[in-house]
């Protein structure tokens, strides 16, 4: 059975579980309105976290037929994976920002085989070893590359604009866009009164964005049919839109994953600080020279580098190339000349 929060106010939570993850379950929302019920979310696409997400809905006294629509706060599985099920089941419209509709539509018209390639080819420039590559390149040879996970999600039919007060009847819900977990994610402002009168400015969904206890991953989402756009900066976009949101000084967090909070500034201060400490750790490393591949080995990380699972490696590096970009826009790293693969050094 689902565990429903009311949150009050016409707000409620599911929990719906992620497949063989350690963070368990993706919280989808349930947001009343004059029109009907609108999700934040949808969870994974799998048959028992759609179970979950019927019964929850139950639970809160409606049904997926009688969805109206659905906000995506950005276009990772374990939130948009549904959507297609979701309007399957009720002609729902699917809202999402530009940027991130951008990333579903490559996904869903990608040959898997030139995505797999494309990795491949960046994994070898970040001096990912053979080792590593083997298995990647020998799939990619025998004809073995799979789907990308979310190549079912729906494509969305609404785009939600940066500071756009939501048409959502009976409700003041304004979008606010968050890069850096993704390009286009966005944080959802319901700007009424908390309903158990908490000071503060209404309540936020945050998504990815904003976590109690989780740093959120910062990678990158570039197109494989473009040339690499290097100045693209996600650390630094995921910081600002830290400061937007501890301005907004919402009375509560609602986050997508573990649990709600107060107090949004205190918690985007100790991200600034984990980052800015991170940052300049880096740069020590950095005093010799390192490819993303040996700097990613070398960071801190959750667990020893050892122990991190294959895939999970691959993420890992995309982390930090992402440091490294915000690194060299401060003037703090540079790539060494002619090193091939590049490697990067402090400056």
């Amino acid at each position: 059975m689902a565990r429903v929060t009311d949150h009050g106010g016409g707000v409620w939570s599911i929990p719906v579980p992620i497949p063989d993850n350690p963070l368990g379950h993706t919280l989808i929302y349930l947001l009343d309105t004059d029109d009907g019920p609108v999700l934040i979310d949808t969870g994974w696409d799998d048959p028992d976290s759609w179970d979950a997400l019927a019964t929850g809905l139950a639970e809160c006294g409606t049904a997926a037929s009688e969805l109206r629509g659905v906000l995506i706060t950005h276009h990772h599985p374990d939130h948009h994976g549904l959507s297609g099920r979701v309007r399957e089941e009720s002609g729902a419209w699917i809202a999402m920002h530009a940027a991130d509709a951008d990333v579903v539509r490559r996904t869903r018209e990608a040959e898997p085989a030139r995505w797999l390639g494309y990795l491949v080819d960046k994994l070898a420039a970040a001096g990912a070893p053979d080792d590593h590559l083997a298995p990647l390149t020998a799939a990619l040879a025998e004809g073995r590359a799979r789907p990308l996970p979310g190549q079912r999600a729906a494509l969305p039919d609404r785009a939600i604009e940066p500071g756009e007060l939501l048409d959502l009847p009976g409700r003041r819900l304004r979008a606010v866009w968050t890069p850096g977990h993704t390009p286009g994610h966005v944080c959802l402002h319901l700007e009424e009164a908390h309903p158990a009168g908490r000071p503060g400015h209404g309540r936020l969904f945050s998504g990815d964005h904003l976590l109690p206890g989780i740093t959120p991953h910062i990678g990158l989402y570039e197109d494989p049919e473009a040339e690499e756009a290097t100045s693209i900066d996600p650390l630094g976009d995921y910081l600002a839109s830290l400061e937007r949101v501890a301005a907004l000084a919402p009375a509560e967090v609602l986050p997508a994953h573990q649990h709600p909070f107060a107090d949004a500034p205190g918690r985007v201060r100790e991200l600034l600080d984990h980052h800015r400490s991170r940052l300049a750790g880096l740069r020590e490393l950095l005093a010799a020279p390192r490819t993303p591949w040996q700097l990613a080995a070398a960071m801190e990380w959750n667990r020893p580098w050892a122990d991190i699972p294959y895939t999970s490696r691959n993420i890992a590096v995309s982390e930090a190339e992402a440091h490294l970009r915000r690194l060299v826009k401060l003037g703090h790293a540079e790539a060494v000349p002619g090193s091939g693969p590049v490697t990067y050094r402090a400056v």
